[in-house]
């Protein structure tokens, strides 16, 4: 049995094999892409504004962040920045996996960064921590075939916002609720908690004092050097601290996958 399911999945086709390992993101971009379509559309992009910002923005937080700010008038500088300290992240996620694509082009790697969010990221990281047979045209394709999923849902959210009164209050918490899942999978430690908190208090104090959006840019930075300070001295001084004592992830994770094979 075993050995006839290997055998059917060795003799698939090549888009097949890449299908079916992003088919769970895929999926799960079909609601998510639908909310963010009709929230583009209400925030003023029509269908051909929509397919560009879904192919040159491939990430559902900068999109959803786009279409807010629009919404509520917000300066285009606060909109550009906003957007640069929420996409800073990739920079790291990048260079996780730059060991995988040594000896590809320029070109190859500026199209891989540029297809690559926080989904594809976690479905290539795991196949090439767990698949020799993986390569980088692989993971490049299931980038790819994430971002035609996330478009076509973009789209048709697009258009059944275009054709359909909807009550929009339900899709503006869909932003939140984004964010709110970002801070939970991202709160590792007791330190990173207690810096979410503070910055949820900082944005508030900014907004009020600048009375616009860029009020979040300045409580962004703020909150993040205070974070680097404290982390950066807790370690020199005290790196056994309590505040920096790891959640241990109970699925594990590649890295102690490849330990353990070895």
């Amino acid at each position: 049995m075993g050995r006839n399911a290997a055998r059917i999945d060795k003799d698939a086709p090549y888009w097949k094999k890449n299908l079916d390992a992003s088919l769970p993101v895929d999926l799960s971009y079909i609601p998510i892409g639908l909310a963010c379509g009709i929230l583009l559309h209400a925030s003023g992009f029509n269908v051909w504004t929509t397919l560009m910002v879904s192919i040159m923005v491939f990430s559902g937080g900068a999109q959803f962040l786009i279409a807010s700010l629009l919404a509520t008038n917000a300066p285009m500088l606060s909109v550009i920045l906003m957007l640069f300290f929420l996409e800073l992240r990739y920079a790291l996620l990048g260079s996780s996996l730059s060991k995988y694509l040594h000896g590809q082009s320029l070109g190859f790697t500026a199209i891989f960064a540029a297809s690559m969010n926080d989904e594809n990221y976690a479905l290539n990281y795991l196949k090439f921590s767990t698949d020799k047979k993986f390569t980088p045209r692989d993971a490049l394709n299931v980038e790819h075939t994430t971002l035609l999923f996330w478009t076509v849902s973009n789209l048709v959210g697009s258009l059944i916002g275009s054709a359909i009164n909807i009550d929009l209050t339900i899709v503006h918490f869909a932003l939140t609720a984004l964010f709110l899942y970002m801070i939970v999978m991202q709160s590792k430690n007791g330190l990173i908690i207690v810096i979410c908190v503070l910055s949820g208090f900082l944005a508030a104090f900014f907004m009020v004092l600048t009375k616009s959006t860029l009020g979040l840019v300045i409580s962004t930075v703020v909150a993040s050097f205070i974070g680097f300070t404290v982390e950066a001295t807790i370690r020199k001084f005290d790196p056994k601290s309590g505040w920096l004592r790891s959640i241990k992830n109970l699925a594990g994770g590649p890295d102690e996958d490849i330990n353990d094979e070895e």
